[in-house]
């Protein structure tokens, strides 16, 4: 790629563009920006290409001071806050940008001192910041509008000048013809040219001395102007505020309507006389509909027509009718097993924490760690706990859990289309429980397991085994008394990028219901964390999901929407469509990974004729009225304190009896953390790993010796770990190489004897 030529200047357009090395660091050195001086402005860009949507920097030379270094180096300083160190490719390129430098600086600093001057007390820099956004780009169009008008008339008041020195200069040349006294033809022709003259220096006089009325009578109102403009942006920020109380005022008695209504309608469902919550809610929902989305790329919705959601009221919906049914047999499901086993009822439910030590407040220099860790997989760098939460792996993979009810009502429903709707819900779900955790949870050590059993409470049982530590990889597998079986093997792969860190979820998720018979399969996003060196760290997932019905070829397209600060889309944007397996749509999903999720029945649907992106046409889907799939749960009191666990966090890694001892309630270095004692949690850590890579060189040895004893193939794997309650095979609808649980995990722990488990801790 050849090197740009030197700009050059464009006096017209006030501007400088150009190539120039700015001094970045000491790794870095000197690197390559484009930079554009504009209206007093300096700016650089990475690339030109950057111009229209990323600066990396401005300064305004009304303030700065310029000073050149040698040959081809200069230094422009603001103030000390902003200083660019930069070099020129030549001395003649250096002098250009001087110049052009220098005389920028001039205009802004007259400018600036025009502007103060010019409003009387009314200056840019004493209107309202907050009077909303544009108010400070309004009033600079104000001032930029003024100043142009003035820089006009006196160009013409230059004119008129110029006009009145050369109209007198012509008359007197004039009037010296004409005293030559000529006759005939010639005498005619000069005293018509003098008339002539004289008619068009009067009319040249006239409109210069409009144009200097009119100057007169801008600057008398423009102080006028800016004293309207600012009375009508102080009136927009007390309308602001006011609507805002308004707002706050309105939310507090619309909690408190609904917590009036509940205890109304409890009051009435236990005396048997009033209408039940679902009923109310119906009638409430009649003008409630799928809202359109503006930037979908794939779609757009709009309310069907009326006479839709009349048919929807009878037996011929189909949706509508089935989920309330779905609903009501949930509800009434608990009730149906205390009365088949009424010794239940003895037993009573273990009572869960609700609370763990507090976060201790150690500091610690991130940059000091990660900055040896760019472009590296961090699963394989040692870390202090610091960074961490008082969890594993394991259990932020039984987490998934949390809504495990949408798989209960999944189980119930006739329809796999309908059921192919819960399972996206539990699929966007899971997310929910990220939004405010920025800490890691720990890596498993290999053979270390963990245990949910939730089976009086909610039915099921959950089993994860750290399977493989390189690269690390977790097999799940739950099963639910309710009808449906979860099992997923996730291996994480996370990059850091300097900015952000990017962690990349590996593997397949199964959910298969036991009375349809139906069997998914879908993968995990992206997940990425914002902000490792500078700023409050922040959370955001992004990419596209498949969800698969292998028995049916039903299909869901989920899209999670990256955040991005120039979308007019609500943050943590989900979107999605329902297809059966001739690509027909029946549903549309919408909603936020970290608050619910709605559907909707698609009635009709077209080929719009708006363009998407990427040229395609979005499809327009005409739909029913939106109803409630999911919604996340509230989060505990003082869950900021408690690295922002939910409920169910909280009970994860509470001790228990009877659990294995590889599980990751008895990991030492996880409960010294949980304690706040952190130092003695890192040198725990510390000593874990060490066991870790002990017991795999030791391995190795043995394989080494079997290989050279004969008593091993050629080509066997030199590490022969195996897993302890899961089998690896081949999974005959994806093909990959996973582990599926083989049973007798919770036979033995019936009995009670753990002889076969590994001593890792």
């Amino acid at each position: 790629m050849s090197e740009p030529k030197s700009p050059t200047p464009t006096p017209a357009g006030d501007t400088y563009k150009g190539w120039v090395f700015k001094w970045t660091n000491y790794i870095k050195g000197y690197q390559r920006r484009w930079f554009v001086l504009s209206n007093g402005l300096l700016s650089y860009y990475r690339t030109q290409a950057e111009m229209g949507h990323t600066c990396r920097g401005t300064i305004n030379l009304a303030t700065a001071v310029i000073s050149v270094d040698d040959a081809c180096n200069f230094v422009i300083s603001n103030g000390g806050a902003q200083t660019y160190h930069l070099k020129a490719s030549s001395e003649v390129e250096r002098q250009r940008w001087i110049t052009a430098l220098e005389l920028a600086k001039a205009k802004a600093a007259r400018m600036q001192a025009e502007s103060d001057d010019s409003g009387d007390d009314f200056s840019p820099s004493s209107l309202p910041v907050g009077g909303g956004q544009g108010g400070g780009s309004q009033n600079s169009e104000v001032q930029s509008t003024l100043r142009t008008l003035g820089s006009k008339v006196e160009d013409l008041s230059t004119c008129n000048d110029l006009i009145s020195k050369h109209g007198s200069a012509l008359q007197r040349s004039l009037s010296e013809l004409d005293s030559l006294r000529l006759t005939g033809e010639a005498g005619d022709k000069i005293r018509q040219v003098t008339e002539r003259a004289t008619l068009f220096r009067i009319t040249s006089n006239a409109m210069i001395n409009a144009c200097r009325d009119f100057l007169a009578l801008a600057q008398t109102h423009s102080k006028r102007w800016q004293k309207a403009l600012q009375a009508e942006r102080e009136q927009r920020v007390r309308l602001e505020e006011a609507l805002e109380q308004l707002a706050k005022q309105h939310n507090h008695l619309e909690r408190a309507f609904r917590g009036a209504a509940q205890a109304h309608a409890i009051v009435d469902n236990k005396g048997g006389a009033g209408p039940g919550k679902g009923e109310a809610s119906d009638e409430d929902d009649d003008n409630e509909f799928f809202d359109a989305m503006e930037d979908a790329p794939e779609f757009i919705t709009v309310p069907a027509d009326p006479q839709f959601h009349k048919r929807s009221s009878s037996n011929a919906s189909g949706l509508n009718t089935d989920l309330c049914a779905d609903d009501q047999s949930l509800n009434e499901e608990p009730l149906a097993m205390n009365q088949e086993s009424p010794s239940q009822d003895l037993v009573p439910l273990k009572k869960r924490r609700t609370r763990i030590p507090d976060k201790p407040n150690y500091s610690l220099n991130l940059w000091s760690i990660m900055k040896n860790c760019i472009g590296k997989d961090l699963s394989k760098i040692p870390m202090p706990v610091n960074f961490n939460e008082p969890i594993s792996m394991l259990q932020r993979l039984s987490e998934d859990l949390e809504y495990h009810e949408l798989l209960d009502k999944a189980a119930k429903c006739h329809s796999s289309l309908e059921q192919m709707c819960y399972v996206a819900a539990f699929c966007v779900s899971a997310y929910s429980t990220t939004v405010y955790r920025t800490g890691k949870p720990f890596n498993p050590l290999l053979g270390e397991t963990y245990e949910l059993d939730r089976r009086r409470e909610s039915g099921y049982r959950s089993l994860c085994e750290q399977v493989s530590h390189h690269p690390p990889a977790a097999a799940h597998h739950a099963i639910s008394d309710r009808g449906w079986t979860l099992r997923q093997e996730i291996t994480v792969a996370s990059k850091f990028r300097g900015k952000y860190l990017s962690i990349m979820p590996l593997g397949t998720i199964h959910a298969i219901f036991e009375k349809s018979n139906n069997h998914y399969t879908w993968k995990k996003v992206t997940t990425t964390v914002h902000n490792i060196i500078v700023g409050k760290l922040w959370i955001d997932q992004s990419g596209e999901i498949d969800i698969v019905n292998h028995t049916t070829g039903d299909r869901c397209h989920l899209k999670f929407a990256p955040y991005s600060y120039f979308s007019r889309d609500v943050a943590r944007k989900v979107t999605g469509v329902v297809m059966d397996k001739d690509g027909k749509a029946h549903y549309v999903l919408s909603g936020t990974w970290d608050e619910k999720m709605e559907f909707s029945r698609v009635m009709q649907s077209s080929r719009g004729g708006e363009n998407g992106t990427e040229g395609k046409q979005k499809t327009v889907y005409q739909t029913l009225k939106a109803r409630e799939l999911w919604k996340r749960n509230p989060l505990p009191d003082g869950a900021e304190s408690m690295y922002y666990f939910t409920a169910l966090a909280l009970t994860l890694n509470e001790p228990e009896d009877g659990v294995a001892p590889t599980d990751s309630r008895r990991r030492p270095d996880q409960r010294l953390m949980e304690d706040g004692r952190w130092d003695e949690a890192n040198g725990e850590k510390q000593r874990l790993e060490e066991k870790q890579r002990s017991a795999r060189r030791e391995r190795e040895r043995e394989a080494a010796s079997q290989r050279a004893s004969g008593q091993s193939e050629e080509g066997a794997p030199h590490d022969s770990y195996k897993a302890l309650w899961f089998e690896s095979c081949e999974d005959q609808f994806t093909g990959e190489q996973v582990h599926i649980y083989k049973g007798g995990y919770w036979e033995t722990k019936e009995l009670g004897n753990w002889e076969g488990c590994p001593d890792i801790f």
